[in-house]
């Protein structure tokens, strides 16, 4: 049996889940995803594996649908509710998936879909009470496709076992100590593993409650701190970064009031993206708090955390989690020493099965001794672990030099006139790239000259050419940040 469902039977009475207002129990959270389940079966044995996409808001009926497909006996396949049509068609396609769950508001969108016949449609207002009798889940089971872009090519689709996403999930709640009066509020998307196995799944394995918030929203979200309910929270630093220009635009009297119950949550976690140590300080000054970093991806969960209890050290991931080896390798893949950069490569449990239908990047991927190679490149230094960037789009490699983008962007975002940044390598005959940096200004201009003579005494190491340049209007992803592609475009038209 599914451990995570079996252990839910302990806490029957407990609040697993609040949602729009709404508090459900783990006995209505089993009961609703034992219908799901004898629905999805439709009178089979087993789905054997069976891909099940489905597209409904974060809340307590995404989270009974996920268990539902697993104690069927079929693969998850989450969808985006903020993707295209063309996103979540490639998705259904490339996984072939059998049933579609979708809510009703996003039938309109799915529509074209309908007249395939090899897909079931099913709403998931739908499902009501039904006998039957549930297939018995083998742990090594897949259980899971989440799609992960990467920087080249389609999307490609990772599948972890129920046996990976167990160790992902208990390497966290041993390593952050998680119990059962925990209460984290989750603000994240549920089709990446932040989400979907850092917050809920681990509050769900803990016996502890997970409050859904589905759409971002700064007021409601300090609102529901000074309730005093939650004391678990996890983000990406943009939404950090969100939170400290809103409290800053706040009363007095209101900053007083959240500045007061902040300190008193147990834990604050940031992830997904390189924090800004500028974030950290800031987030520190209001609530009391160092962010604890970790690392991970969506092939293996996290990996590399800092320390619950101990001394975090700003601009550093920590040190790898139970069962999890981590090494420092060169493009030959041979280990280098205390000091010196290379990529992360990591062996153990936590880490994914395979892409699906791809072989070839599945095996590209492994070294032969079986080392996953994450293309993060990284230095170990001070007994810990500090992440420079992505070898393909935040290593830049200028005149036989690896130079860190994310490095550059910190030092800038010092500097008194510059509010936010973005560093990418742009293609240069002579040094191969030069570095370019867009600049988002909290003055209306700056000396270009005095920045470049700035960061000279900054970065005295950096001896390549620099090009700056300010823009403010530039394209910006769902969670606002301005794209890397999008400075790479601006300079190179």
């Amino acid at each position: 049996m599914i451990n995570l469902i079996q252990k839910a039977e302990s806490y029957l009475h407990r609040t697993a889940i609040k949602s729009e207002i709404e508090t459900y129990s783990y006995q209505q959270l089993l009961d609703a995803s034992e219908n799901i389940a004898i629905d999805l079966l439709n009178k089979k044995a087993d789905l054997n594996e069976e891909r099940i996409a489905f597209l409904v808001q974060p809340g307590f009926s995404y989270t009974a649908i996920q268990w539902g497909i697993w104690r069927a006996g079929g693969i998850a396949v989450p969808l985006c509710v903020k993707h295209p049509f063309s996103s979540i068609a490639y998705v259904i396609e490339d996984t072939s998936a059998s049933i579609v769950i979708c809510a009703s508001e996003f039938e309109k969108l799915l529509s074209p879909l309908k007249n395939n016949p090899e897909i079931r449609f099913v709403f998931s207002e739908s499902f009501s009470t039904a006998q039957g009798t549930l297939p018995d889940i083998d742990m090594n089971r897949r259980a899971m496709i989440l799609y992960t872009s990467g920087t080249t090519g389609n999307p490609k689709g990772v599948v972890t076992t129920h046996h990976n996403i167990e160790t992902q999930i208990t390497a966290l709640t041993t390593s952050w100590e998680w119990h059962k009066d925990d209460h984290i509020l989750n603000v994240l998307p549920l089709h990446h593993v932040h989400g979907i196995i850092n917050v809920m799944s681990c509050a769900l394995w803990s016996g502890a409650c997970c409050e859904f918030l589905p759409k971002f929203n700064s007021d409601r979200i300090f609102e529901i701190f000074c309730k005093k309910e939650v004391n678990v929270f996890m983000a990406v630093p943009t939404i950090y970064y969100k939170l400290i220009g809103y409290y800053k635009e706040l009363s007095e009297d209101r900053q007083k009031e959240i500045s007061g119950v902040l300190p008193h949550f147990r834990l604050m976690v940031s992830g997904s993206a390189a924090l800004p140590i500028s974030v950290l300080e800031d987030w520190k000054m209001i609530s009391g708090h160092t962010l604890l970093e970790r690392y991970g991806m969506t092939e293996m969960g996290m990996a590399i955390s800092n320390s619950y209890s101990e001394k975090r050290m700003p601009g550093y991931i920590g040190l790898p989690l139970h069962k999890v080896s981590v090494r420092i390798a060169d493009e030959q893949n041979r280990i280098v020493g205390v000091g010196s950069q290379g990529e992360i490569q990591v062996k153990g449990p936590n880490v994914f099965k395979e892409y699906w239908k791809n072989p070839a990047a599945t095996k590209e991927t492994f070294t032969k001794e079986g080392w996953f190679k994450t293309g993060d490149i990284a230095v170990f230094e001070n007994g810990y672990y500090r992440i420079l960037g992505r070898n393909s789009v935040d290593i830049i490699k200028s005149g036989g030099f690896k130079i860190s983008a994310l490095e550059i962007e910190e030092v800038l975002r010092k500097h008194p006139q510059i509010k936010e940044c973005g560093v990418v390598g742009i293609p240069n005959d002579e040094w191969g790239e030069i570095i370019g940096a867009s600049l988002i200004l909290s003055s209306d201009t700056i000396d270009l000259e005095a920045l470049n003579e700035w960061l000279k005494d900054k970065l005295p190491s950096y001896k390549t050419p620099r090009k700056y340049i300010f823009q403010d209007d530039l394209p910006r992803n769902v969670m606002g940040k301005v794209t890397k592609k999008a400075i790479q475009k601006l300079f190179i038209d």
